[in-house]
């Protein structure tokens, strides 16, 4: 079970989410004409097709014109997504007025982007801002017809998908726990059985669709888990209790957005400019990238940041990727720690080529991969080779007060990284190296055999004492997750982010 996880994330990381949303949200497009032309949903193919053609057309066209009047990249692949959605909320008509606010809705969400920002980072979701100002003009409400019980067949296993991949599993399980909750209280008060009253939300309005396309988007979301969790709570209960303030009832969209708001106070607010200082190479495989930023970059030891690397030719991994930051927080300048190892995508290419003072925008930062706040908890910190990025950050700046073991597992003793700094921390350092190659002298040896939990146990005996932390490959996390876990670790964390 293990090997096959762990095969399926390896895949499932050589693309993007952009990339992995627009490919389910097309797949729902195609799924959606085949009911129709079944008959199970009633719109009409034409309607169907011009309604998409328009909701593509509109986002992607304007949001081009948008990108040049100022003078940015577009983002064409977030432009498709923003107009799939939007054709799953409007109903697919040819009235004149309907088509109208359709259009707005378009229009409206491509310049979201770039209107309700701040410092270059979009505030609310586009395609629910769209909707929710068109609504107020009376011109076209949002439907959110995908919530029919037809699409389910291909909705539940699209977003279990969408969520398995961003790692958002819990956050909309509390979401759907605290909306399903309350609209089932509700329609037993109608005199619903507890079947009907359960089915109803979760088959015919559109909690499926929105928690696993709008409200889990990362761009959108708070940086840690637990403000994730309750912002989930928050939105889940605007979204479902029934309220009506005359100029605005309560509706998806109207949710969505209070939950962005909030969202938007709770993380870095904007994007950041950072200015390439330069490089150097950490392994062979492996360089760490040096940027000042304009302003200063609020982070947490052991949390990663999105960087935007605009470029033509862009492959699966899109242009926006996400790196571990090595530097502590506070430092003047921002340090990533990259593989650099063949194949190297597009936007590793557009990394590698940059020269001192060339910019580049940071979009987000954000992960839970921290260490206790009590400083008197000993903490194990396991890295199979990359793995070691994020850890750096915590020995730059927490580990002098705190009993820190490191285990690192790399191929040979070239392929350790940062080994002044490891020596620096004060930190117990033990190396695996496979080759069966002699660790530097401040490293314990602990040869080449597997680390399995009977070999963890014997490396580090208080393993039960400790916080463990895992960092490395989707492969090696699993492996030594479960090696840890065998010698009696109480508290695992794993280094994993969705690569938006």
């Amino acid at each position: 079970m293990n090997a096959m996880k762990s095969r399926l994330d390896t895949w499932l990381g050589r693309f993007t989410m952009y990339r992995w949303i627009l490919w389910a949200l097309g797949v729902l497009v195609a799924y959606s004409l085949l009911l129709n032309v079944l008959g199970w949903l009633t719109f009409g193919l034409p309607q169907m097709l011009v309604h998409l053609c328009l909701c593509l057309g509109l986002t992607y066209g304007s949001n081009r014109l948008l990108a040049l009047l100022f003078r940015t990249t577009p983002h064409s692949e977030s432009s498709l997504i923003t107009g799939l959605l939007l054709y799953f909320l409007f109903w697919p008509t040819f009235v004149p007025t309907d088509m109208l606010g359709v259009a707005l809705a378009c229009v409206l969400a491509s310049a979201s982007k770039y209107a309700l920002a701040f410092r270059g980072r979009h505030i609310f979701n586009p395609a629910a801002a769209g909707a929710f100002i068109t609504g107020l003009t009376g011109l076209n409400i949002a439907t959110w017809w995908a919530a029919t019980p037809a699409m389910l067949w291909l909705l539940v296993p699209g977003v279990l998908a969408v969520l398995y991949r961003t790692r958002k599993m819990l956050m909309a399980s509390v979401f759907l726990l605290v909306a399903t909750s309350i609209v089932c209280v509700e329609l037993l008060g109608r005199g619903m059985t507890f079947g009907q009253a359960l089915w109803q939300p979760l088959a015919q309005r559109p909690l499926l669709f929105f928690v696993g396309f709008m409200l889990t988007e990362p761009l959108t979301l708070p940086p840690r888990r637990w403000q994730q969790l309750a912002l989930a709570g928050v939105v889940g209960v605007v979204f479902a209790v029934p309220y009506n303030l005359g100029f605005v009832a309560n509706s998806p969209e109207l949710a969505l957005l209070v939950g962005n708001l909030i969202a938007f106070f709770l993380g870095q607010r904007g994007r950041v400019q950072l200015t390439f200082k330069g490089s150097r190479a950490l392994t062979p495989g492996t360089r760490e990238f040096r940027f000042e930023p304009r302003r200063p970059v609020r982070h947490a030891a052991g949390q990663f940041m999105e960087l935007n690397l605009p470029h033509s030719g862009s492959d699966g991994k899109g242009r926006r990727r996400v790196f571990s930051i090595t530097s502590p927080p506070g430092a003047p300048e921002v340090t990533f720690g990259v593989g650099t190892a063949e194949p190297l995508s597009t936007a590793k290419k557009t990394l590698l080529a940059l020269r001192p003072g060339d910019m580049i925008s940071a979009t987000a930062v954000g992960g839970d991969f921290v260490l206790p706040r009590d400083a008197g908890r000993p903490v194990l910190l396991i890295a199979a080779g990359i793995g070691i990025t994020p850890f750096l950050s915590h020995l730059a700046s927490d580990t002098a007060a705190r009993d820190t073991v490191v285990l690192y597992l790399a191929h040979g003793r070239d392929e350790l990284a940062a080994c002044e700094q490891l020596a620096a921390s004060g930190a117990k350092v033990i190396a695996r190296l496979a080759d069966g190659s002699t660790p530097p002298d401040f490293m314990h040896d602990a040869g080449t055999s597997r680390i399995d939990a009977r070999r963890l146990k014997e490396l580090v005996p208080d393993i039960a004492a400790r916080e463990v932390y895992v960092s490395g490959s989707p492969a090696s996390v699993d492996s030594l997750r479960a090696a840890a876990r065998g010698a009696g670790a109480r508290r695992v964390h794993v280094d994993s982010f969705a690569g938006y």
